[in-house]
């Protein structure tokens, strides 16, 4: 998580204290997105109140709220334990070099986007059952991660 998302998660505590931030990022510069998520959903009210919370952040950025979709960001271990069982899109920070099971004499191939069932997770890592077979990554080494349509 960025610091920025643990501003934005402070700034939401007290107003909004049931929002959760799926993930915030700069796009571009001068543009900030920010994924809620509710537990009676999102709609139109809601992102326009998280809006006004974060009006601060308006001298820097432009600001986009909205709902995370169908394919929403996976950012914390406990999304990912919520969704086991979903398919997945993981991409890394680095390259991590796979082979694949079954085959010998072959060469490493370098790889940074796994795509694949959440198979578990735990406050270290989380597990994706890829066509590259069971991958284990460590949240530090993932760079965004989300759910995908099966």
């Amino acid at each position: 998580m960025t610091a920025l998302q643990t501003d934005i998660e402070r700034l939401l505590s007290t107003s909004e204290p049931e929002v959760e931030v799926l993930l915030a990022e700069v796009v571009g510069g001068r543009r900030l997105r920010v994924f809620i998520d509710h537990p009676q959903g999102v709609t139109l009210a809601l992102c326009e109140r998280v809006s006004a919370c974060l009006n601060e952040l308006r001298e820097r950025y432009s600001l986009e709220v909205s709902s995370p979709g169908s394919e929403r960001p996976l950012t914390k271990p406990a999304h990912f334990r919520r969704f086991v069982g979903r398919r997945a899109r993981v991409r890394t920070r680095h390259p991590r070099t796979v082979i694949r099971s079954g085959r010998t004499g072959s060469a490493g191939r370098a790889v940074n986007s796994f795509t694949g069932e959440l198979v578990g997770a735990s406050e270290d890592e989380v597990m994706l059952a890829a066509n590259e077979g069971i991958v284990a990554i460590p949240y530090a080494e993932i760079r965004r991660s989300n759910l995908v349509e099966d």
